[in-house]
């Protein structure tokens, strides 16, 4: 399942990082899920390493479609791990307001991903909480 190279992996994680920021609360408990996110694609130990490169990506960047466009070529199984991931972080303050909702929005029109499929991450993401 990791087909994402370790440039897609930075991307991907700096729209997890843009998720964290959207509601203007990067929290430790979401940068502890981001991590986990590289860790489950990169198995070495410069997690934090990607994380930095990944922060200032997102930093430096006002655009999305930088982000999706790797996962945008990805496995239905990929692209469902990362909405996952995007989920958790998101519901991680028990809190989905309308920016974080319209994002995922968005991000799956931009990867072509069901938003049914995506809603239903979400509400097993919720209910296992």
């Amino acid at each position: 399942m990791n087909t994402l190279d370790q440039e897609s992996i930075i991307g991907v994680t700096a729209l997890l990082v843009h998720a964290a920021k959207i509601d203007e609360k990067y929290s430790e408990n979401e940068k502890k899920l981001i991590r986990e996110f590289i860790k489950s694609y990169l198995k070495d130990d410069n997690i934090e390493e990607i994380l930095k490169k990944a922060e200032e990506l997102e930093h430096n960047s006002n655009q999305l479609l930088n982000f999706t466009n790797s996962i945008k070529k990805s496995t239905v199984e990929v692209k469902s791990d990362i909405i996952e991931h995007l989920w958790k972080i998101i519901i991680s303050d028990n809190l989905v307001d309308q920016y974080e909702s319209n994002l995922m929005r968005r991000i799956c029109g931009l990867i072509y991903f069901p938003d049914k499929m995506s809603a239903e991450i979400k509400l097993k993401l919720q209910n296992d909480k």
